[in-house]
């Protein structure tokens, strides 16, 4: 089992910048890659960026050069910082290992245009 805690959501203006945070706990030992998922209403949840324990990162193309996904795996927690922020991000994001079904609860992010 494991469990997963997103924070750091918020509302904020376009242009504007937010940081993310997934603590994971529970058995965690073998998680290789996360990634960072958003759900916006009325739509289906979409994948944003992967990062795998060693670093290597991917990106959706719309938040490539905005987002930048990070992750400290002696805290087992994965980030996501987000600038120039638009309104087109509004949506519920939530982070996931990959290959799991394991989701937290997710963290709102407003962006005001």
């Amino acid at each position: 089992q494991v469990q997963l805690v997103e924070s750091g959501g918020g509302l904020v203006q376009a242009g504007g910048s937010l940081r993310l945070s997934c603590a994971a706990s529970g058995s965690t030992f073998n998680i290789n890659v996360m990634g960072w998922y958003r759900q916006a209403p009325g739509k289906q949840r979409e994948l944003v960026a992967t990062i795998s324990r060693g670093g290597t990162t991917n990106y959706a193309d719309s938040v490539k050069g905005r987002f930048t996904i990070s992750r400290d795996n002696a805290k087992n927690t994965v980030y996501l910082q987000m600038n120039s922020l638009k309104p087109e991000d509004t949506a519920v994001y939530y982070c996931r290992p990959s290959g799991t079904s394991y989701w937290g609860q997710g963290t709102q992010v407003t962006v005001s245009s």
